[in-house]
């Protein structure tokens, strides 16, 4: 079964409702699907692959002595003399660094930061367009989202890019490229690898390949969109595969509230009683650091009562 694909250039044409109607049925029964002809140049998604894999080379080296790799070598030595090989499940094969608007960007390639800066901005741009989408299949009034997200206005969404790759391993069935888990923001958008699969997304107890698919932006839902929308849209858990012979490229963009923003299902979705607490986004945050790889009712639980940031001040 293959993940499903939108053609985005139709939203603005005649088959805008039917659009509409994937981009619905999708975000409650997979929480995944990948939009093609989405607008974003085809020009600057080709820089982007070019200036991350020129940025990868360049950290190659400091990958292979990494925690993940010290662990796989001394565990293959023990092997070798004996020993049976044990899967390493708390640690991920990957290389991966994070951009925001005030942290510091690497310096080469020269053109890394030019590029990525742009390319952010459209994809920012591209995440506020789903969101209105799902405000409208939700019902909701225009901006409710992005409003919760932003305490008003208040303040800007936070947007982080993560950066990864998932670089060949010796023993991939030993370990995870990246364990399973939920996404803790709002809505992601990535940019994959369009040769080398890996990414894995969980429905119906199965494990479905998100395929490569080139020029495509794969979008899924985090937990504060499940929050808002009462549980009719699902954040749904996904992996990553370590490649024993390729080096998969993983860009991720986080469209995620405040750290002050208030979340909680929105009024209008509490037919069925209100199933998700009110609470900080920043209060979830400080859990699901300590708990991204566990199941996120407890994380939920957890926020249920925790003091809000105004509180404390």
């Amino acid at each position: 079964m293959a993940i499903p694909v939108i053609d985005f250039s139709k939203f603005d044409g005649k088959e805008r409702a039917e659009v509409l109607a994937q981009i619905a049925n999708y975000c409650e029964e997979w929480g995944f699907f990948q939009l093609v002809n989405h607008g974003i140049p085809v020009e600057l998604l080709e820089r982007v692959k070019k200036v991350s894999s020129e940025c990868y080379k360049l950290r190659e080296e400091g990958f292979k002595n990494s925690v993940p790799v010290q662990m796989m070598n001394k565990m293959l030595e023990e092997e070798a003399v004996g020993s049976k090989a044990q899967r390493l499940n708390d640690v991920d094969w990957e290389d991966v660094f994070t951009l925001q608007d005030d942290n510091r960007w690497p310096s080469n390639p020269p053109e890394f930061k030019e590029t990525m800066m742009e390319f952010r901005r459209e994809l920012k741009k591209l995440a506020e367009k789903i969101i209105e989408i799902m405000e409208v299949n939700l019902g909701l009034e225009k901006g409710h989202i992005k409003k919760a997200f932003t305490c008003d206005s208040e303040y800007e969404p936070l947007f982080g890019t993560k950066v990864s790759h998932y670089p060949p391993c010796p023993r991939p069935e030993l370990v995870p490229g990246l364990r399973a888990h939920t996404d803790a923001g709002g809505v992601i958008l990535l940019f994959q690898d369009d040769k080398v699969s890996g990414l894995q997304v969980l429905k119906d107890g199965h494990w479905f390949d998100v395929q490569p698919l080139a020029d495509a932006i794969v979008i899924n839902t985090g937990d504060q969109i499940e929050a808002v929308s009462n549980g009719k849209y699902k954040s749904a858990w996904h992996r990553i595969l370590a490649k024993r012979d390729d080096n998969r490229r993983s860009i991720a963009s986080f469209y995620n509230p405040c750290y002050r923003a208030i979340i909680g299902p929105a009024p209008s979705l509490q037919n069925d009683g209100e199933l998700y607490p009110e609470f900080v986004f920043g209060d979830y945050m400080n859990v699901y650091q300590k708990e991204k790889f566990g199941e996120k009712e407890p994380r939920f639980a957890k926020v249920k009562k925790a003091e809000k940031f105004g509180d404390k001040e």
